[in-house]
């Protein structure tokens, strides 16, 4: 199983979202940004990694928020989720085809990849 760490970057009333390269396995789906652990490293650690290569942002990991297993056909995920804000940086997208700024309310317009849909569930109940 591979285990693989999300971020639910809040500013105010809206949360950072992001759509998945074309390219990518569930290519052109939204997720919260994140990436996969890597050997000996903490999802949080992971987590501030993997947001800097993929948004050139550094973030500030705050409370754990969920964690999910999903079997993809691909194989099996772990995705654990943590609240964060966003420190310093510039925001570029390096990995995905677009990021948004969301209402709570408005995530469920958009396509989510199956393993982050049970943390829009959440945010959204």
């Amino acid at each position: 199983m591979i285990e693989v760490s999300a971020a639910i970057i809040q500013n105010g009333n809206f949360i950072l979202i992001a759509q998945r390269s074309r390219n990518k396995s569930q290519g052109l789906m939204w997720e919260f940004p994140g990436g996969k652990l890597e050997a000996g490293e903490t999802a949080e650690a992971s987590l501030v990694r993997e947001i800097k290569e993929e948004l050139n942002i550094h973030i500030e990991v705050g409370e754990r928020f969920g964690e999910n297993i999903y079997e993809y056909p691909s194989g099996k995920i772990k995705l654990i989720a943590f609240r964060a804000k966003w420190k310093a940086g510039e925001l570029k997208l390096l990995e995905h085809e677009n990021v948004k700024w969301v209402t709570v309310e408005e995530l469920n317009t958009f396509q989510f990849a199956p393993a982050d849909r049970p943390f829009v569930e959440k945010l959204t109940n």
